[in-house]
């Protein structure tokens, strides 16, 4: 296994199944704050939930897919970095994260993203990163530009929370601007 630093006392790992309980209770503190965030299927109540989750991400993996990563800081897990969807084939991705409040402010997703992404651009030969989020999630926004990523377009009302439909924007970043930077 890798840790890779981050910053204050912060280190990126892969999020795995045997992390299952850790998972659920960073989930526990996380829960209501990232919920209209991120993917429905992403929030779990249990250990048992977590554990689908982790061995999903596990599975995708395996197959040249998504990935799960852990932002730990002082020894707990206080959030993490993903590819929501990875395509070597196709040279694209999507990059995604979450934060408990209390590790929120400090620059560890930004961070932890630019490692991702470096690996995908460098290591793998990705073409194109993609980032989504709702048009009112400022924070979001504000990592993928610091991230270089261009706003390419509005979705509207594309994303459904609680009865409500919100608009999605859509950001990505090109190999070529990545190495530009």
């Amino acid at each position: 296994m890798f840790s890779l630093p981050l910053r204050d006392n912060a280190h990126l790992r892969p999020l795995e199944v045997w992390h299952a309980e850790e998972f659920a209770a960073h989930l526990d503190r996380a829960r209501e704050h990232i919920r209209p965030w991120v993917g429905s299927g992403f929030i779990t109540d249990d250990v048992d939930g977590a554990r689908d989750t982790l061995r999903r991400y596990a599975e995708r993996q395996a197959a040249d897919g998504a990935r799960l990563y852990g932002i730990w800081r002082d020894g707990t897990l206080v959030g993490g970095v993903m590819f929501v969807s990875f395509d070597a084939a196709a040279g694209s991705c999507e990059a995604g994260c979450w934060l408990e409040p209390a590790a929120e402010g400090g620059g560890l997703v930004t961070e932890a993203c630019r490692t991702l992404l470096d690996w995908a651009f460098t290591t793998r030969g990705l073409h194109r990163a993609e980032w989504r989020c709702r048009a009112d999630n400022a924070r979001s926004a504000a990592v993928a530009e610091r991230l270089g990523m261009t706003l390419e377009g509005v979705q509207r009302e594309a994303w459904p929370y609680e009865g409500t439909r919100y608009d999605k924007q859509n950001w990505a970043v090109l190999a070529t601007e990545w190495r530009a930077r």
